[in-house]
């Protein structure tokens, strides 16, 4: 296992164990990793952002911390949140695979609508001869469809 996954996984422990809100000291957890406490920024600022569903608090200086709070939304509230806030006029193939895997992961959608998502949303589906700039475009708008589609379901 990748070192960010191991600090990763052990502050998602953490958050599990005590509450939907954990308190840490970034040069403790460094020390504890064995790592540079920019690691430790690397891994909140790439898995734990507003798009993963957590809030950052951070405090500088000898007394400093950093606060994880879990934003407690329901799917349907998420995806909502993604396609009116999150996502804009254009989506890349790559970016669009990282959404989709964190729907998946926060199990959001199935393994079988993940599927089909990317399979919609990939190089082979949009192998057609326009610019790329365009497909971008498109791959945003049918993002946004997709998500309000499965949100309206999740209401219901």
């Amino acid at each position: 296992m990748r070192l960010s996954d191991s600090i990763e996984s052990f502050i998602k422990t953490m958050l599990d164990e005590e509450s939907a809100e954990v308190e840490l000291k970034r040069n403790e957890l460094a020390e504890y990793f064995g790592c540079a406490p920019s690691q430790i920024n690397y891994v909140l600022a790439t898995r734990f952002s507003p798009d993963h569903g957590y809030l950052i608090e951070s405090r500088r200086g000898g007394g400093g911390y950093i606060r994880i709070v879990r934003i407690v939304q329901t799917g349907s509230q998420r995806l909502m949140y993604l396609a009116n806030e999150r996502i804009g006029d254009s989506l890349t193939e790559e970016e669009c695979a990282r959404l989709i895997s964190q729907l998946r992961e926060q199990q959001i959608v199935t393994a079988d609508e993940a599927g089909l998502m990317a399979s919609a949303l990939s190089a082979r589906a949009m192998a057609v001869p326009i610019p790329d700039a365009l497909k971008n475009a498109m791959r945003a708008r049918m993002m946004k469809s997709m998500l309000m589609t499965i949100a309206a379901r999740n209401r219901s």
